[in-house]
């Protein structure tokens, strides 16, 4: 399979560098700066808490035209950038399989109008990371660290050419792939876990995890955001969770939510991916935030946590006082799981 990344990011550089590493015929497209780094140094991928460094040295080329053929073009960008580039694409009649890995909350409505609903496909790349010069640094990938990575059709059918796409990003080191029929419903709840709430959440702790795991009031606005975003979805837009152990997340008690989000922030964990991406690309989680909040609203979802949140969008709000903890912590729903855990102890005991 003939195969072009579209886009030089973190996330289009290191599936690039993976597909190589496997043997597959891939190629990158790069712009500027970025197209003569690769040219130069190659793909170069450095994991967190890894002085080591993969080089992959692939074909880059500076631009897709009408004439190109391929089998699959993966287009891993910004959401923003993606909608940009909808023109280049159409103007390819030959290539058959788009594949969409990215973020988008809206849906694939208007890339499947442009380039017709049997061409387009929708995933999710992970683990995100950030560029430091040619240098792409990311969360650990590999035999250790296995990634899920989503896919799926636009009408959620699986069809041959699904499984077949599946199989080669499978050749990815460091990767498991995923076939789902609810891709859009995945991609929405995604966004809905990040965006309205977390995200800013991030930006008012000056996009730095150390801050936020210091701040109480940002970890309890956090999350009590998350529950308004996740809620939304399911009971006023109708849309049930996905993946459906999501559904767990509206039943977690604040406390417990509270505790882990601190965690993650205390040991900064991803670092490259929850700091390097919201500091890079502000303009795509504004965006998405946006696209998402007027389905929520269409739909009659009250939302005062995520409203008060979204101000630290705006670069030039104050950041909210570093360790403040003024919210009360909301105990209902902790009690009786807590009950039940001594009476199971006690039930061992005696």
């Amino acid at each position: 399979m003939k195969i072009l990344v579209f886009g030089a990011g973190p996330l289009g550089s290191l599936m690039t560098a993976r597909l190589h590493e496997a043997g597959q015929d891939v190629s990158i497209l790069a712009r500027n700066k970025r197209l003569e780094d690769i040219k130069k140094h190659g793909i170069v991928i450095q994991e967190e808490g890894s002085g080591k460094k993969e080089v992959a040295k692939v074909n880059p080329v500076k631009s897709l035209i009408p004439e190109d053929d391929y089998d699959l073009v993966i287009v891993v960008m910004r959401k923003n950038q993606a909608d940009d580039i909808i023109p280049t694409l159409a103007k390819n009649k030959k290539i058959k399989n788009f594949l969409f890995m990215l973020n988008n909350a809206e849906g694939p409505e208007k890339w499947i109008k442009a380039l017709g609903k049997e061409r387009v496909l929708l995933g999710f790349p992970y683990p995100g990371g950030e560029r430091k010069g040619h240098i792409v640094k990311v969360a650990p990938v590999n035999e250790k660290k296995i990634w899920t990575i989503p896919m799926g059709e636009v009408d959620g059918k699986i069809r041959e050419r699904t499984r077949e796409i599946a199989s080669v990003l499978n050749t990815m080191r460091g990767y498991r792939v995923q076939v789902r029929r609810d891709m859009e419903a995945w991609l929405k709840y995604h966004v809905a876990l990040l965006m309205p709430a977390f995200a800013p959440a991030l930006y008012a702790a000056g996009i730095s995890m150390k801050r936020f795991a210091r701040t109480p009031d940002l970890q309890i606005l956090a999350v009590r955001g998350i529950k308004e975003a996740m809620r939304g979805l399911r009971k006023n837009v109708g849309i049930p969770p996905s993946p459906s152990f999501l559904r767990i997340v509206e039943l977690i008690p604040e406390p417990v939510f509270v505790k882990l989000v601190e965690i993650v922030m205390r040991k900064e964990l991803a670092k490259s991916s929850i700091e390097g991406h919201p500091r890079a690309a502000r303009d795509e989680l504004k965006i998405l935030n946006n696209e998402l909040m007027s389905i929520l609203k269409e739909a009659g979802t009250k939302t005062p946590v995520i409203d008060s949140l979204q101000k630290y969008y705006d670069p030039e709000t104050p950041l909210y006082p570093d360790g403040k903890k003024t919210i009360p912590m909301k105990w209902g729903g902790v009690l009786i799981p807590l009950g039940l855990i001594i009476a199971v102890i006690i039930g061992i005991i005696f």
